[in-house]
């Protein structure tokens, strides 16, 4: 028998589909204005472009990152838990595919994925359950896939992870060095990190880690 849903993600995906469109019309033009996001994206798609298997974008949003990795040449779905998201990603993005879904369960067979984005998705789990997460993710790729994660970086020095007042719903700012750990006890290779200041519609630190799972013999 499947183990039952955390009741946390009902929260989430009912407070996501509560400012769904708002956010949407908010975040529709966000790379633009962002050129480091971009130019990660940009790596990203070079290090999985001739990888055997589609990528996934997990906590798609209403999609304009999974159609910014799709102009980048790559194949491509969006996974959220909000259902209005979903929605709107299938109507603003017609010719790419959606599905209702969440990153503690992943509805696709082991070592399927060239790569996963998880773009400020994470922050969302609470700490306790990262580490499961990012074993699920690490299922999911395939030996010599890659994992571009982005988070909001926590803001004392000595905190590993800390709770904050995100506009939508419960959310973690996370140490990048703490998290790096986390993903290597999943398995995973840190291949780089950025960590940036905010620009101005922003509230704090921006980080990101890209990781690849070992290819192996």
């Amino acid at each position: 028998m499947a183990e039952p849903a955390p009741t946390y993600l009902a929260t989430v995906a009912a407070a996501y589909d509560g400012v769904a469109d708002v956010y949407a019309e908010h975040f529709a033009a966000v790379l633009d204005r962002q050129p480091l996001e971009r130019a990660l994206l940009a790596a990203f798609a070079d290090v999985v472009r001739d990888l055997a298997g589609p990528v996934a974008d997990l906590g798609c949003g209403p999609g304009y990152a999974t159609a910014y990795l799709h102009r980048l040449g790559l194949d491509v779905f969006g996974v959220d838990l909000s259902p209005a998201m979903v929605a709107l990603a299938r109507s603003a993005h017609p010719g790419l595919r959606f599905d209702v879904g969440t990153m503690t369960a992943l509805d696709l067979p082991d070592r399927t994925l060239s790569g996963a984005v998880s773009r400020y998705s994470l922050i969302h789990i609470p700490p306790a359950d990262v580490p499961a997460v990012l074993a699920e993710v690490y299922r999911v790729l395939a030996p010599g896939g890659h994992l571009l994660l982005a988070f909001l970086a926590a803001d004392e020095p000595a905190a590993e992870v800390q709770a904050y007042d995100h506009r939508v719903t419960v959310a973690y700012r996370w140490s990048p060095d703490h998290l790096a750990t986390l993903v290597s006890q999943a398995g995973l290779v840190e291949v780089a990190r950025l960590v940036r200041a905010p620009v101005e519609e922003e509230r704090g630190q921006q980080a990101q880690l890209l990781a690849r799972r070992p290819k192996e013999a």
